[in-house]
């Protein structure tokens, strides 16, 4: 075992005697990747809920704020960005509207379109909760070097890109 042996160690330590007969090595990467997606959705919704946003907030709010002023986009285009159906998008826009973070107008090259606009508040919500999000993370990083993380980040893009 690992000088500076985890949890995952331990349990792929476990499985290798009980089933020599296997390769563990994908537990050692995935099953880490799991257990840091716990701590950092632990670290996201702590971020969040600071800035009194859920999680869907947050997701629809940076859409709008990452497309620039305006900070506007039709429903589709946020269909498209947050990767949910058409039906709990209406009803996360009617919550958004409600809570004063959005509004909605009338597309003005397309009078029959509908745009959703973030309004100042729900601007000042989700820069809260990205500047939280960001130093949450990097404490989640502290232990690994820039060069580092910069690496890591490559092998996992090259990981993901097979299920984007």
């Amino acid at each position: 075992m690992a000088e500076h042996a985890d949890e995952v160690d331990r349990i792929v330590d476990a499985w290798e005697h009980e089933r020599p007969d296997l390769d563990f090595a994908p537990l050692q990467v995935l099953s880490r990747v799991d257990r840091l997606s716990k701590h950092l959705d632990r670290a996201r919704r702590g971020a969040f809920g600071k800035s009194d946003l859920q999680l869907w907030e947050f997701d629809v709010l940076s859409a709008l704020r990452r497309a620039g002023s305006p900070y506007q986009l039709s429903p589709k285009a946020l269909l498209t960005q947050t990767l949910v159906s058409s039906g709990t998008m209406t009803n996360r826009i009617d919550r958004l509207v409600e809570r004063g973070l959005v509004e909605r107008q009338t597309d003005p090259h397309d009078g029959r379109g509908i745009l959703v606009r973030m309004t100042a508040q729900g601007r000042t919500r989700v820069d809260a909760a990205i500047t939280r999000l960001v130093d949450a993370e990097a404490e989640m990083l502290r232990t690994l070097q820039p060069a580092e993380q910069t690496r890591l980040a490559a092998l996992l893009r090259k990981l993901s890109l097979d299920f984007d």
